[in-house]
């Protein structure tokens, strides 16, 4: 009884068990596609060519769609192509779900490539609830959203479907540049908007009190005179509401040129931090270029480093060539 049960045991284990190098073999192929499968996701690095046209491919349905779901609220299009309109839409979520997986499948990628199961799902749970992954969701949820709820409002969906113009920042930096623009002069701007917030109560509250009793219309409440207020700090000046008196005339220029000014300061921030990031870019890149240059020529891995590095910064061909030859001409 005992020697069957052991015989038993043997048998079953050995159908089961896996051995150990295999086991590893196989990991080590379920690591590299998936390292890969991030790679093509991924901005493309220099010279891969299949994530190049991934990203182009990505990019052009990503445009695509955003016309499409434009050209879909004039009716007379939407009566006539309606059946076009379904067909690209069915194309682009099945796309849009099949990246939305790879990605979520391939974030712990991005950390590491080889870690844990607990932290491969906080991979996968930092994606899912970042601006990227609530983004790639929010771009497929409408035409599931209207498959089990056929009742919800079409222009709400509608306008989550645009959401997707929001999926560019995956294979384009300008957004990313935008905002550490925003962060590293945040201090600045913290101020600037200080400002702008004591404008715009100090003129709402004034021109409430110069135009209450004489405007029809306009001015009811101070709630009312924000309205005005923002429209004419921002050099919009719709026209809509207008001051009729002698000191809500005045008030009205004032708060023009005031606006002008801290619009302007804002503005200038902005540029200012941008001019300062492409500036220290710049220097970054120099300074590779005489690391590169220590032995007096550039080879082949090199000028791929370069390029690569060129392309990360958003910088021009043209420009990069220059830096090059001005190094070379010093040295």
């Amino acid at each position: 009884m005992f020697e069957s049960y052991e015989l038993a045991k043997i048998i079953f284990l050995s159908i089961l068990w896996v051995p150990l190098s295999k086991l590893g073999s196989e990991m080590s192929k379920y690591l590299s596609v998936q390292k890969r499968l991030h790679q093509i996701l991924e901005r493309a690095d220099f010279g891969d060519s299949i994530s190049r046209r991934t990203d182009m491919f990505l990019t052009v349905l990503v445009i695509v769609n955003v016309i499409s779901v434009t050209l879909e609220s004039v009716p007379q299009i939407y009566e006539a192509q309606s059946k076009t309109f379904a067909n690209l839409e069915m194309f682009s979520v099945a796309v849009f779900t099949l990246e939305y997986f790879a990605r979520l499948w391939t974030a712990p990628a991005k950390e590491h490539p080889n870690i844990g199961f607990v932290l491969s799902c906080k991979c996968r749970l930092k994606y899912i609830f970042s601006f990227g992954g609530i983004i790639d969701l929010l771009s497929i949820l409408p035409f599931y959203m209207r498959s089990f709820f056929p009742y919800l409002d079409l222009r709400v969906l509608r306008a989550l479907r645009l959401l997707r113009i929001l999926k560019l920042s995956n294979y384009n930096s300008a957004m990313e540049d935008l905002f550490e623009a925003v962060f590293e002069e945040r201090k600045s701007l913290y101020a600037a908007v200080y400002l702008f917030v004591i404008v715009f109560i100090v003129s709402s509250s004034l021109m409430y009190f110069a135009e209450n009793r004489t405007h029809p219309t306009g001015f009811k409440s101070i709630p009312d005179s924000m309205y005005w207020a923002l429209i004419t700090l921002t050099t919009v000046g719709y026209g809509d509401v207008t001051p009729i008196t002698a000191a809500g005339k005045f008030i009205a220029v004032a708060s023009a040129v005031l606006g002008v000014v801290v619009v302007a300061l804002i503005t200038g921030i902005v540029a200012s931090s941008f001019n300062a990031q492409m500036e220290r870019r710049k220097i970054i890149f120099e300074d590779q270029v005489r690391k590169a240059l220590l032995d007096g020529i550039l080879d082949n891995s090199e000028k791929e480093d370069l390029e690569e590095l060129r392309k990360q910064f958003g910088m021009s061909k043209r420009r990069a060539d220059a830096l090059v030859k001005q190094i070379k001409n010093v040295r």
